[in-house]
């Protein structure tokens, strides 16, 4: 088996290094690579190994730069000291990983794995959805809102929060509790600040929360007529260009 080491630590890639062989001495160490840069040189210009022990947070990038400027079929076993519980899925999908510090029992058994999973032709990678994890993991939205009524300050949480509307150059909160608040900011802004998997702005007046839709109605041949909680007193459409990404938003689908 032919094996590259891409890891920016030279400590740990040797430590990696002696690991892999302690596994199986005939495993051949192609390359150890410290970055992106170096990485996407030595793939343009060697042939690819069976197998590349990948460690996400290089020195110049995030590994998954190497990717965009080059197609590699390798397959990849992460080394990576991130969060197991933010990569776990990715088991379900061929990719491994080992967390550091390494240790010796579970790099034998992420190269077992490998073995049985190459046995297999098992290779589905999704490296655009791992990447999404990695990057967004540390994205943070609104949890709550303060609004000023009369001399008091009244909060609330986004999880209270039924739908946003947009009216006569005001934007409002209505929450479940059928209490509403009236923003200091539009609908625009407040997409960017709450969470796209939570709240869908279905057309140019309105941003619902998932928890709010109860049913969804076929209104015409290219409209959705909801129905939400608490009830607006009018009917609720879904805007004709947001029709399939709002199917796909209520599956918990990429829109």
């Amino acid at each position: 088996m032919k094996v590259v080491i891409i890891e920016d630590e030279v400590l740990a890639s040797e430590r990696l290094k002696k690991m892999i062989l302690s596994y199986n001495n005939n495993i051949e160490i192609l390359a150890q690579l410290e970055s992106v840069e170096e990485s996407v040189h030595w793939f343009l210009n060697n042939p690819h190994p069976e197998l590349i022990f990948l460690d996400i947070h290089l020195e110049d990038d995030l590994s998954f730069a190497i990717f965009e400027k080059v197609r590699i079929s390798s397959s990849i076993i992460f080394t990576t000291a991130f969060d197991e519980y933010a990569i776990k899925a990715f088991k379900l999908r061929s990719i491994d990983y080992l967390l550091k510090p390494i240790v010796q029992d579970e790099l034998n058994a992420a190269l077992k794995k490998y073995r049985e999973m190459k046995a297999d032709q098992d290779s589905s990678k999704d490296f655009h959805l791992l990447y999404d994890l990695i990057v967004k993991k540390n994205e943070s939205f609104r949890e709550r809102f303060s609004v000023r009524v009369g001399q008091k300050i009244k909060t609330f949480s986004t999880t209270d929060v039924g739908y946003f509307k947009s009216e006569g150059g005001f934007t409002t909160a209505y929450l479940f509790d059928s209490r509403s608040y009236c923003l200091d900011l539009s609908l625009d802004a407040l997409s960017k600040e709450v969470d796209p998997a939570k709240f869908f702005r279905i057309n140019r007046q309105m941003m619902v929360s998932l928890d709010a839709v109860k049913d969804v109605h076929i209104y015409s041949t290219s409209r959705l007529k909801l129905d939400v909680r608490p009830a607006p007193g009018e009917d609720v459409l879904v805007s004709i260009d947001k029709v399939t990404p709002f199917k796909k938003w209520l599956e918990g689908k990429e829109y």
